[in-house]
């Protein structure tokens, strides 16, 4: 068992000192905060986890806003955020909030401000909290870069501290709350010259401003680091903790989110892998889920995500702490793995398809995962979301499968009929460690061996140490079911062991509706840290058709959401807000209907400029609204066409793409 390997007694063990991003590596422990104190809806570690959003009706409209924050509230809201681009914005949320209050709603208002520092100094009188972006309140951003001397650098803090220390004394004054947030995508000027478009550079963004608060003793303040991809979003939070705690500077509250998360499924996949991954490590006090839809949809989500922890304490069961933690939580490493087959090493992640409850007799049982029959022709065909691989258990598929595709059986069925098959077989710990030493047959080329964090012994890890034909298949029953895989992990690097791993994971159908949240967490928040080289994902019941080929996208979009494997376009469009220029959601929904064949390609969708060429930094193309019908494209961060009217924008998006040979015709689909 694992407590009896050669390592340092694992079970007396101190985790490593240097580790300060998380309470703890292998058990669900909240990271402890101050409190901050905002309206009657205090936040921080002696509370629970806050949900949020934003409205996306224009603040002018008192009562659009009213309407949509009562939805909102309702739909489980604890702060309303509202745009205040402007100060005729900030003067009117006091009517707003006056008029919400009328109706009984005392719900803390928080005003989101860029570029104007009028705007928030009055917001900051007549809200509960106010929200700044470093990037934008006293700096700017044009794309240049500028050679800093120390004395030149010193002096633009000094300017960014003249401008701020009004918002900080109106603050105390009014006992109002504020959030640092920093967002990947507006990264000033000066931090991209100094630090670079890194996690580093959007922490020393919030620092420079959170020392100042410090120095004039102003602590009622919440942080953020926001990005649109969920790997530099969970890599500047770490970072942000463990040098908040390096610093000496006071543990805040954290508001999680990833921005521009998009819509529907993806949306949600994106979002559980930055926010889930955090809160599995404890760390996080308020939730705002930002999906292309209306905010009411995103409270629910949130509050999933959430839930999951709300017991976990007492929910998770004890594993061994890490002693020596080899994974750098700062920057993405994959695990360095042997190749077996077509997995590990320098292959993409592999998807397996669980059919195990589901009898493979007929060629259509394929369509749900990719993998469509073609009469005519007498060929098959597969789709970009074609699985690797399916593992059918104890009832072999009833025809031979397309080349795509390969066969996974348990070893008690595959034994016998070993010599006759093309299928390669799925085995215990124990199972494997008796055909070793039994001489019973085993796979000249791929061996699955189905491990659980106990499983791991001296024996089984001196023969994968030796042999190059396996790959395993980790799982858990734990609650905290992410850190024990992790921890799993953690054990192969220390031993020195390069197996490629799968991860699986299987979830009750009375879940459905959150297996996308719970998913992309478990799976995702090792994928994010360079653990595995496949996943399945599977029912705890018998799946139908439909609930197959959700698993099966599931884990593509899993895997595209990690950036560990491209399958399909990725769209990168903003949650909308009373900024937006346009129908975001139906235009979101227009452009994918037209490009979501472009495999690879990524298009940022922004509702105004705030949110334009920053939000979308990683984009090759932008569609951004710059005035009433009037919209700008980008190539990357290059505007290449301005002031295009809103009818014709998606039809020269597309010409743009054809320009630089990225454009690719619709397939016409065989009818099946």
């Amino acid at each position: 068992m694992l407590d009896s390997l050669l390592t340092p007694s694992i079970s007396s063990v101190i985790p490593d000192p240097s580790v300060h991003y998380t309470p703890s590596l292998t058990q669900y422990v909240r990271r402890k905060t101050i409190p901050v104190f905002i309206g009657d809806v205090p936040m921080g570690s002696d509370y629970p986890i806050r949900v949020q959003s934003m409205t996306t009706v224009d603040t002018m409209d008192t009562l659009g806003s009213v309407e949509q924050s009562i939805r909102m509230i309702e739909a489980g809201c604890e702060y309303i955020r509202i745009t205040a681009p402007s100060v005729k914005e900030a003067q009117n949320l006091e009517n707003i909030r006056r008029e919400l209050r009328a109706r009984g709603y005392t719900t803390p208002l928080v005003a989101d401000i860029h570029f104007t520092p009028n705007a928030a100094e009055l917001a900051a009188r007549v809200v509960e909290k106010v929200r700044i972006n470093p990037g934008n309140y006293a700096d700017r951003k044009r794309f240049e870069y500028i050679d800093y001397t120390e004395a030149a650098y010193a002096a633009e803090l000094e300017r960014i501290r003249e401008k701020f220390l009004p918002l900080i004394r109106i603050c105390k004054e009014y006992g109002t709350a504020m959030r640092i947030g920093t967002n990947h995508g507006s990264l000033s000027d000066r931090i991209l010259s100094r630090y670079g478009d890194t996690p580093a550079g959007m922490v020393e963004s919030a620092l420079e401003f959170l020392r100042i608060c410090e120095d004039e003793q102003y602590y009622n303040i919440v942080l953020s680091m926001k990005s649109s991809n969920p790997q530099v979003m969970v890599q500047a939070y770490r970072l942000l903790v463990q040098r908040l705690d390096e610093e000496g500077l006071k543990p805040y509250p954290l508001h999680l989110g990833v921005t521009e998360a998009g819509e529907a499924e993806d949306g949600r996949i994106k979002s559980a892998l930055g926010i889930g991954t955090l809160l599995e490590d404890g760390i996080g006090d308020t939730v705002r889920v930002s999906l292309t839809e209306e905010p009411e949809r995103e409270a629910p989500v949130a509050q999933a995500l959430i839930d999951r922890y709300t017991n976990r304490t007492t929910d998770s069961q004890s594993m061994p702490p890490v002693t020596v933690y080899p994974i750098n939580p700062f920057q993405y490493t994959r695990r360095a793995t042997r190749t077996v087959m077509n997995m590990g090493g320098q292959n993409v992640p592999r998807v397996v398809a669980d059919f195990s409850q589901v009898p493979v007799t007929g060629h259509d049982a394929l369509q749900p995962v990719g993998h469509f029959y073609l009469p005519v022709p007498d060929k098959w065909r597969m789709n970009d979301l074609g699985a690797d691989y399916i593992y059918t258990g104890s009832q072999p598929a009833q025809f031979m499968l397309p080349n795509g595709l390969k066969e996974i059986l348990d070893y008690t069925i595959w034994q016998p009929i070993a010599s006759t098959t093309a299928s390669y077989p799925l085995l215990t710990a124990d199972e494997y460690l008796t055909a070793r030493t039994t001489s019973s047959a085993l796979h000249d080329r791929l061996n699955v061996i189905r491990i659980s964090l106990s499983d791991l012994s001296d024996d089984l890890l001196d023969a994968l140490r030796r042999d190059t034909t396996v790959v395993l298949l980790i799982t858990t029953t734990n609650a905290h079911a992410m850190p024990e895989l992790r921890r799993l992990c953690v054990e192969l690097i220390n031993q020195g062991i390069d197996t490629p791993v799968i991860i699986q994971r299987s979830y009750p159908v009375s879940e459905a509706e959150n297996v996308p949240l719970f998913a992309a967490t478990d799976a995702g928040g090792l994928l994010i840290d360079g653990l595995g080289d496949g996943i399945m994902l599977s029912l705890t019941s018998k799946p139908q058709d439909d609930e197959l080929k959700r698993l099966n996208n599931l884990a593509f979009g899993i895997l595209q959401a990690a950036r560990t494997r491209i399958t399909k376009t990725e769209y990168i469009s903003c949650p909308s807000c009373g900024r937006t220029l346009f129908d975001l959601q139906e235009t979101t929904a227009m452009i994918r209907q037209r490009t979501d064949h472009l495999k690879g390609v990524k298009i940022g969708i922004m509702g105004c400029i705030v949110n334009g060429p920053g939000e979308m930094a990683d984009a090759d193309y932008g569609y951004v609204g710059i005035g009433r019908d009037k919209i700008a494209l980008y190539r990357g961060q290059q505007v290449i066409k301005k002031s295009v009217p809103a009818s014709r924008a998606v039809d020269e998006l597309i010409e743009l793409i054809r320009e630089d040979s990225r454009w690719i015709e619709p397939e016409k689909i065989d009818q099946i």
